[in-house]
């Protein structure tokens, strides 16, 4: 059903898009998409590195005339975030992503579909493939593992790209152009418990919290989403204080950038309790529900009795945990002055698992303004030291602040109003694109990040929408053709 994709067009990018839902590549795992586009570009007769990383850069020449124009980096990343239904069967690792046309969008079944960055390499793709095109210089630049830490980009090295002008296409919004974006770094908490034996007496339960949508923790953190980790955390701590649960397990949510959706928890507690127990659950349903209905209606919290564990996690730890992490600042933080809808600074907590004595937890703060970052990361890891627990930051990586004054954004802009009768909007976006890296290390690049219509990244119910493929690629074709000279 996938190869249905085949016969949209723009063919040019599609065709390259759905080679790519056919090839396995979480982040950390890209090596069969790195060796995909090394073939790619030599069999093409083109100049193809492999950097120490894996990132990789294909070069093609200017089309005759076009010499003296400036070079252009056309730049997207290789991997993809893997994020599934909990009753889907997928191995991220092995098994193609199943796309297919629903309406007016290409999305997947029951997994993220890619289209984050899949649609930004098919592009560079098409253009490097195309015989038929008028543009200058072109490099592109495949970066790696951009989801989970941007180690591709904080890898590249000096003297690999020649070009002037970098395209991320990265963005997310056909009809907005890109000139800033959010920096961010990660605070990672480790509790160190001691198993107990459960108590005697003792009923086991295991709560569930589904039916969040999830969604992209910079992209989706202003529109008030349920976090599954803080519902899961705030059933607990309550149940905690009402019935005496204990905690035996816990496993929510699973990425850094993405809002979490599920989250489990094996809990015992007294069997006199058990009754109220099961009212309080259909109570906190009720209540998640009333909280989340305009944006998460199908939230849903459940507990199913299941059999006792061999051990609980000490009480102290317990009790610290709890306390830590309904005090975790989470969400958006603080406002852009200048752009009173846009998050400057925001947190989301993404991770809560116990395993082999530990329970970790990771949070990834962002922020357009580097020191603000920090100050809000160190205090969400002193709420945890001052709580128990272990706290350390690392991956922290600037924003790219934004120059109104760019060349290329002029050229871009004056091209869109040209072909579609108005000028797009020019924002700053709360994400990490990997401009603000890559420009570090390679400071003449002007930089601008555009792309179509995608919904809902980091999800499952990820989309992209068709029509806006093909406006995005018109345009990418006219802003090579008025690259400015050298």
């Amino acid at each position: 059903m996938s190869q249905e994709i085949l016969n949209l067009e723009p063919k040019a990018i599609w065709k390259h898009f759905y080679s790519l839902t056919q090839i396995p590549r979480p982040s950390k795992n890209e090596g069969r998409v790195i060796e995909f586009m090394k073939n790619f570009g030599e069999e093409l007769g083109l100049e193809t590195i492999v950097d120490e990383i894996g990132n990789v850069i294909i070069k093609k020449p200017a089309t005759s005339g076009m010499e003296n124009r400036k070079g252009i980096i056309l730049q997207g990343h290789l991997d993809m975030v893997p994020q599934k239904n909990s009753d889907m069967q997928h191995d991220f690792d092995n098994d193609p992503i199943d796309a297919y046309i629903d309406g007016e969008w290409v999305t997947a079944k029951g997994t993220t579909l890619g289209s984050d960055n899949g649609m930004g390499v098919a592009a560079a793709m098409a253009v490097l493939e195309a015989t038929d095109l008028v543009h200058g210089p072109i490099e592109a630049l495949c970066t790696i593992d951009e989801e989970t830490g941007m180690t591709g980009a904080e890898n590249l090295k000096p003297g690999f790209l020649d070009g002037d002008i970098l395209l991320n296409m990265d963005s997310e919004d056909e009809g907005e152009l890109y000139i800033g974006c959010a920096g961010g770094v990660d605070t990672n908490v480790k509790y160190s418990f001691t198993d107990e034996a459960v108590p005697d007496g003792m009923v086991a339960y295991k709560i569930s919290i589904t039916g969040l949508k999830g969604g992209h923790s910079g992209l989706d953190i202003h529109l008030g989403k349920g976090n599954a980790c803080l519902i899961l955390n705030k059933t607990l701590l309550n149940a905690c204080e009402r019935y005496g649960i204990r905690l035996s397990s816990i496993d929510a949510g699973s990425l850094r950038n993405a809002i979490p959706r599920e989250a489990f928890a094996v809990i015992t507690l007294p069997a006199s309790e058990e009754a109220k127990f099961i009212a309080f659950i259909e109570e906190a349903q009720q209540a998640a529900f009333s909280n989340l209905k305009d944006i998460d209606p199908d939230v849903k919290i459940a507990a199913k009795k299941t059999d006792l564990p061999k051990s609980v996690i000490d009480v102290v730890t317990q009790h610290n945990f709890y306390h830590a992490v309904a005090e975790c600042p989470n969400g958006v933080l603080a406002w852009d002055k200048n752009m009173p809808d846009v998050p400057q600074t925001s947190s989301n907590l993404a991770i809560i698992k116990s395993e082999n004595g530990y329970i970790e937890i990771a949070i990834l703060t962002r922020s357009a303004a580097d020191d603000e970052r920090d100050v809000f990361a160190k205090e969400i890891a002193d709420n945890f030291k001052n709580n128990g627990a272990e706290a350390y930051h690392h991956g922290a990586y600037p924003g790219w602040k934004p120059d109104v004054d760019s060349p290329i954004l002029e050229t871009m802009k004056n091209v869109y109003n040209e072909n579609y009768g108005k000028v797009p909007d020019v924002k700053v976006i709360h994400a990490g694109l990997e401009c603000g890296i890559l420009g570090a290390t390679y400071t003449n690049w002007d930089m601008i990040s555009f792309g179509p219509t995608i919904r809902f990244p980091h999800s499952p119910d990820e989309k992209v929408n068709i029509e806006t493929v093909g406006k995005f690629w018109d345009f990418l074709l006219e802003t090579l053709k008025s690259v400015p000279v050298k």
